[in-house]
């Protein structure tokens, strides 16, 4: 078979397309070309028939002599404009400066051609204009499929502490300031920093980074982006999640964890709102708003000389503190049963029919992990099919095991054990056991090297003390040979 034949039997494109010019001979001369390309081809003479044809079917492109009886191509793309109408629009005219060219793409036009002009040439603007129509369209579906994945409404409960928390956020989300979200492992800080951003209506994508979860080595490229060669492993220039967030949000999450080096090049960034990459001389101007988090103590870490007073003072425009899951209880059977019917349908489980001793046992319990902890409660009952008044009965039944294990203990070895445990149950990850233990991994790398080194100290004292029993025995084994009598 010729594939020629193949190719030109293929069905066109599902496009349609409105020619409006009052020469009869342009308009015939580009229906008998686009209809090679595309479903729908019409032509007309005038705005007044265009419009017409336009109430009686949708065109997703207009090419539009400027000069026309009557109503100009302009006057008419602004009346479309006026009502909404969202087909892209290509204007000809061989009547042209650059005024008239520069209102036309302030307008809105798609693109612009000179009479007289190639079919060539208006094919490639028609091409240009079907793949920009075609991108749009992508980037929306891709939106979409972003919110589905990280749905985002107000967050839930109906607390007087939550409801504050609402409040400002609805507030000051439609301002550029820089916000500060502070609050224990699990309280939805990166929740609170994605309403902020989607309520604030900036263009640009929500760009998260765990600041404790890279290395400092690593971590400036990751926020500013290098050129090629720039350090080991540099094989091709990368722009940073600065540059990706431009004209959005950078939620720059346990931001306490950066290194102090790494804050004075932020702070620096943020004051000339532009970046350096890696490697390179120029700057690169950003539009970003920040809004950062932490679960420790700022003021304590900027007191202690480990942040830098001026970024905190920089990042801290406006605090918003999440309240710990313990102290708004009342929102709990909310919670549980947003959690049960969201993860059922997830996990095409049914989901679990909680009775009133298992609200009871939750909202009795202090929850350390706060809203985190809760939805993996769930998430475990539902796959376990096991309620969760059971689950307590068994912690609480562990736990008691726990404190008579511990009896007689010091402080110290519980919390050596308690960690060291929780590292084994997460397989050797540190950054991961961190995050359940509620501290940094610089602090678990501290508390870990400590204790090897302690252990190693005790090591090398009990081969030194052997090594004097030995020397000891030694000396009285001679002694006795000396003392015992000549026969």
């Amino acid at each position: 078979m010729n594939p020629d034949s193949d190719k030109s039997s293929a069905k066109p494109k599902a496009v349609s397309v409105l020619v409006v010019d009052d020469e009869p001979g342009m308009c015939s001369f580009l229906n008998k070309a686009l209809k090679k390309k595309f479903a729908l081809v019409e032509t007309a003479g005038s705005v007044e028939e265009a419009e017409e044809l336009r109430k009686r079917c949708h065109f997703d492109l207009l090419i539009v002599d400027i000069n026309l009886p009557g109503r100009s191509g302009m006057e008419w793309h602004e009346a479309l404009q006026q009502a909404q109408h969202n087909s892209d629009i290509i204007f000809m005219t061989a009547f042209a400066d650059l005024e008239i060219v520069i209102k036309a793409l302030r307008a809105g036009a798609s693109d612009f051609i000179l009479k007289p002009f190639r079919l060539e040439q208006m094919m490639n603007a028609v091409e240009r204009c079907l793949q920009r129509r075609a991108m749009a369209r992508a980037n929306f579906v891709l939106q979409r499929e972003i919110e589905k994945a990280f749905p985002i409404t107000d967050m839930m409960g109906n607390s007087l502490s939550i409801r504050q928390v609402q409040e400002v956020i609805h507030r000051v989300a439609p301002t550029p300031s820089a916000v500060m979200i502070e609050g224990e492992s699990g309280t939805g800080k990166e929740l609170a920093a994605r309403m902020l951003h989607q309520f604030s209506n900036r263009s640009g994508a929500f760009v998260p980074i765990n600041c404790g979860a890279i290395s400092p080595d690593l971590l400036e490229a990751e926020l500013f982006g290098h050129t090629k060669g720039s350090f080991t492993g540099a094989v091709k220039a990368r722009d940073g999640l600065f540059s990706f967030a431009n004209g959005g949000t950078l939620f720059l999450d346990e931001v306490g964890e950066m290194p102090v080096l790494m804050q004075a090049k932020l702070l620096r960034a943020l004051e000339q709102k532009a970046v350096r990459p890696v490697g390179s001389e120029q700057e690169i101007s950003i539009d970003v708003r920040i809004i950062a988090a932490t679960n420790r103590h700022l003021k304590e870490e900027v007191a202690a000389g480990r942040f830098r007073e001026d970024l905190y003072y920089r990042l801290n425009v406006l605090s918003i503190t999440l309240p710990p899951l313990r102290d708004r209880r009342e929102d709990i059977p909310e919670l549980i049963h947003h959690f049960s019917n969201t993860l059922s349908r997830e996990l095409g489980l049914a989901a679990i029919p909680f009775s009133h001793d298992d609200l009871r046992e939750m909202q009795h319990y202090h929850w350390p992990g706060n809203i985190r902890e809760l939805k993996n409660l769930i998430e475990r009952c539902i796959l376990l099919g096991k309620l969760p008044a059971e689950y307590f009965r068994e912690q609480n039944a562990d736990d008691a095991k726990s404190i008579g294990n511990f009896a007689g203990w010091s402080m110290e070895a519980v919390e050596k054990h308690h960690i060291l445990q929780t590292l084994a149950q997460h397989d050797g990850n540190k950054s991961s056991a961190a995050r359940t233990l509620g501290v940094s991994r610089k602090t678990l790398d501290r508390k870990l090297t400590s204790w090897a080194a302690a252990e190693h100290s005790l090591a090398h004292a009990e081969v030194e003390v052997e090594v004097e029993v030995k020397v000891e025995v030694k000396a009285e084994v001679e002694v006795e040979v000396e003392a015992e009598p000549v026969t």
